[in-house]
């Protein structure tokens, strides 16, 4: 615990109490209220936990205010510009950016770890043909449990390095595997000559019919969506990964919390929300009308894919993918795509609209990311265990943080309870 740096003094019926407060490296200072039930037998009342900081972490900080996403300390766009996405999963799992021999070495690791235990294949054939994807993946990441015993012991820190390597290995054969599935093609091998976001659009598009050679600019697009998406802070998926975690649950028991939390609509889902809404809209002359909708405070309707809960201003991932969204689509030459041709004039007029701009209803990461998987042909079923693929990194490592802080205790969060007050049992009769 670092050292308080002033103290904060709350009264309560003329009775005093000191909470010490102390300094993030940045951001806002936190109070801390660990010992105020005990003292003065009160909680604090903060719904959605927005104004809580429920753990100390090292990983990732964002700015809402500046537009501002670190990783580690590095901001994104320089990751986005310089790096690839398994040297930020290297730095996200252990601190630092790899050198030459450490990257090897992780590269080497997680690429011999992407093939599944073949007994999963009967695993997928026990859901129905049209499941969704993201149910598919929930049930089979958590069976990984009863696959691979030798990496369940949260104590051994070996076994827990095993299981972060095999988890970020072989989530994207399972998404590939699952889209597969739901399309009726037969299942296609990872490859170890093949990138980690290669091998993905490989084992997604390929047939066993034809060779099939990766783009590298679709590589590229692919390897960004999953680095920008790599992880976020404590949000809802993270702070549920935590949650199960502080149980002494085992890991891939966590990860399939998380990605049952990000099936939301308001969560993960968010880009499959934007596509289906521009869809909705389906051509570019229906736009003006949405536009008119969206203003109007009594029409339901929302512009999905525009703003942000904690972006204030720009969300600085959406800045990368919109140079990778217009490079996808200039390669594969999409004029003629009407759900495309409405999300660019959507975003014109969200750039330059005075209404967008005051309410800061910027195109966001999720907006971006939709239309580059479309153009790449992957169904809006696919949007979010793309981004369960790419989140699982950042749920390890909060998850590897979370099991090996002193301090940690299981989760318990309080509420304010406004039910019915004790009162006796009284028998059918006399109801």
């Amino acid at each position: 615990m670092p050292t308080p740096i002033k103290t904060a003094k709350l009264t309560i019926d003329d009775k005093s109490y000191d909470l010490p407060m102390y300094a993030p490296t940045v951001g806002p200072d936190v109070l801390d209220i660990g010992k105020l039930y005990g003292q003065a037998d009160v909680f604090t009342f903060d719904p959605g936990f927005t104004s809580t900081a429920a753990c100390e972490s090292t990983i990732t900080y964002i700015d809402g205010d500046k537009g501002e996403l670190l990783y580690r300390g590095y901001p994104i766009e320089q990751l986005a510009e310089q790096s690839h996405h398994l040297e930020v999963c290297y730095l996200l799992l252990y601190g630092e950016l790899p050198n030459k021999e450490q990257m090897i070495d992780f590269e080497n690791r997680v690429t011999r770890h992407t093939m599944v235990h073949e007994q999963m294949h009967n695993f997928f054939r026990g859901f129905r043909r049209d499941a969704h994807p993201m149910a598919t993946m929930v049930g089979v990441v958590g069976a990984m449990s009863a696959f691979y015993h030798d990496s369940t012991d949260i104590n051994d820190p070996w076994q827990r390095e095993v299981a972060a390597i095999r988890m970020i290995a072989k989530i994207p054969t399972i998404a590939a595997m699952a889209y597969k599935y739901s399309v009726g093609q037969p299942f296609v091998y990872p490859k170890n000559d093949l990138s980690y976001a290669g091998n993905f659009l490989r084992m997604c598009f390929s047939v066993p019919a034809e060779e099939y050679v990766v783009n590298p600019i679709l590589e590229k697009a692919m390897d960004r969506i999953m680095m920008l998406h790599a992880d976020h802070e404590q949000n809802a998926s993270t702070s549920t990964v935590r949650l199960a975690g502080s149980s002494g649950a085992n890991p891939f028991a966590c990860i399939a919390a998380g990605i049952a939390c990000l099936w939301g609509p308001a969560h993960g889902g968010a880009n499959q929300a934007c596509l289906e809404m521009l869809r909705e809209i389906g051509t570019v002359d229906r736009i003006p009308e949405f536009i008119a909708r969206a203003k109007d405070k009594n029409d339901p309707f929302r512009l999905m894919g525009f703003g942000h809960r904690v972006y204030k201003n720009f969300d600085p991932r959406a800045k990368v993918m919109k140079q990778s969204a217009d490079e996808v689509l200039d390669l594969l030459g999409i004029h003629d795509n009407e759900t495309l041709k409405v999300a660019k004039e959507l975003e014109r007029i969200a750039l330059e609209d005075p209404y967008f701009i005051e309410k800061k209803l910027y195109p966001n990461v999720d907006f971006y990311s939709g239309i580059i998987l479309e153009a790449m042909g992957f169904p809006t079923a696919m949007f979010t265990p793309i981004f369960a693929l790419s989140r699982a990194v950042g749920w390890i490592a909060q998850w590897k943080e979370m099991i090996s802080d002193p301090a940690g205790k299981i989760g318990r969060p309080r509420q304010l309870y406004v039910g019915a007050p004790k009162r006796d049992y009284v028998a059918v009769e006399g109801r």
